[in-house]
């Protein structure tokens, strides 16, 4: 079978990039082994944000469960084949791998080809090589939200963002939860600031959170518990990151290169080394639902333009979200990634109003700004004349830092003055406001309750 556009994978990056096909009018086939929506349905973002609501509403263990598989097929009932078929998506249900760098084959000898083929095979969790693990029978982000209670105890292995989430959401449905990681603080990707507000949530619900840990043997316990660091355990869950999925993708006989971590090597522009072949989102390397959603669209508009002509993936404009509580949202730069030409507006979430009247005080909002283009070094007084800079990053840890977030992310992809934030009327008393408060404090001096400072490495 022959079509303009080939997408390998049915998650967020291979759904998006099919749609952009048919928006495109090209014939496009989407070829796929398991249900389409991927992780994020079935075992990423709906099922734990399901999971995290519905503990936060103090719903029981059995409720919160049931209520996730609930959600999930909700969701998964407007992603079928059928629903697809209707929007014009030929889906191709099968296992595929390269025959050669534009054609494809299946497990069941059907072939297909085509001049442009888009790779969004998402990845799998990672396991970590400890002696006596496979006999624990450990969970995973693909097992977990298939049980049908909670353990009485639970070992969360990974102190990283779904690590985090699923610490504390299990904690709320009231397991008796030990976060463990080799790393010394939890989110060890984020600023320590950052961290340490999370650990601190984290402690303040019981859970057990245990940093610095080395490698150790996993003990089965005789009475089918477990041992890990001298924790006994139910259950141990496993959140220790991911592994691209190239496996049984024959993707030498096309050409397409990987790279050490053993995620496809793709350009800017999401482009491969084999002509005519974009990755897009895990497999890419580049977690999170909403990148490879615009990863997908980008890719597809590329391969059917000159290089000269592409788009490129700008990873600094997708925002990073940790749905904890608080959560906690960045984009682009840190303060620490800055450099010493930057400045830094930061607001304790006790100076706004809206947290206050919440009772829930805890983190900041941190705005990073740099000098326009073409303008040296600034100074404080610098700094007001050219209208606060231009923002190069922010980080927000707050109970909706995952909403706020979005203005700083339009202020970024447009290039916008951070002084154009401050202008913005921002409604009283919201969350949001903090926002401006900060951005305020960068473009005119001088904003209650915020500190203005250089950028510290």
């Amino acid at each position: 079978m022959s079509h303009d556009l080939l997408v390998i994978g049915a998650g967020a990056g291979g759904l998006s990039a099919a749609r952009a096909g048919v928006r495109a009018r090209l014939a496009t086939a989407l070829v796929t082994d398991g249900p389409i929506g991927g992780d994020c349905t079935f075992t990423g973002c709906v099922p734990s944000k399901t999971l995290l609501a519905a503990a936060a509403a103090g719903a029981s263990a059995t409720d919160a469960l049931a209520r996730v598989r609930a959600t999930v097929a909700r969701v998964a009932a407007t992603e079928t084949p059928e629903a697809l078929r209707d929007e014009g998506v030929d889906v191709v249900e099968g296992r595929a791998r390269f025959a050669g760098p534009g054609a494809l084959v299946l497990d069941d000898g059907r072939t297909l080809a085509a001049p442009r083929i888009v790779l969004a095979t998402g990845a799998t969790p990672l396991l970590p090589d400890l002696p006596g693990l496979a006999a624990a029978d450990p969970l995973t982000t693909d097992t977990v939200f298939d049980l049908d209670g909670t353990p009485g105890s639970l070992i969360v292995l990974g102190a990283g963002p779904a690590g985090c989430e699923l610490a504390q959401a299990f904690a709320r449905l009231g397991t008796a939860v030990t976060l463990v990681d080799r790393a010394d603080r939890v989110l060890p990707g984020l600023d320590a600031d950052v961290s340490a507000v999370v650990a601190d949530a984290l402690r303040r619900e019981g859970v057990d959170v245990r940093l610095g840990t080395g490698p150790a043997d996993v003990e089965a316990l005789g009475d089918g518990r477990l041992r890990l660091h001298d924790v006994e355990a139910d259950r141990l869950l496993v959140v220790t990151g991911r592994r691209p999925a190239t496996a049984d993708l024959d993707l030498d006989r096309a050409g397409i290169g990987i790279g050490a971590d053993g995620a496809v090597v793709i350009n800017d522009h999401l482009a491969t080394t084999t002509a005519g072949v974009f990755a897009v989102g895990d497999v890419a390397g580049t977690q999170h639902t909403h990148a490879a959603d615009e990863m997908g669209r980008i890719a597809v508009a590329n391969a059917g333009r000159p290089a000269w002509r592409r788009r490129r993936f700008r990873p600094h404009l997708v925002p990073r979200v940790v749905f904890t509580d608080p959560e906690v949202a960045t984009i682009g730069l840190s303060e620490s990634e800055a450099g010493p030409d930057a400045w830094v507006a930061e607001i304790p979430m006790s100076a706004v109003d809206r947290a206050v009247t919440a009772g829930r005080e805890e983190g900041f909002v941190r705005l990073v700004a740099g000098p326009p283009p073409g303008t040296r070094r600034l100074t404080r007084d610098g700094l007001r004349k050219v209208g606060g800079g231009r923002l190069v990053g922010a980080t927000i840890v707050a109970e909706r830092a995952g909403e706020m977030i979005a203005e700083v992310g339009l202020a970024m992809r447009t290039g916008a003055l951070t002084g154009r934030l401050a202008q913005t009327v921002h409604a009283y008393p919201t969350w949001s406001l903090a926002v401006r408060q900060a951005a305020a404090a960068l473009a005119t001096g001088a904003s209650p309750g915020v500190t203005v400072r250089r950028a510290v490495r």
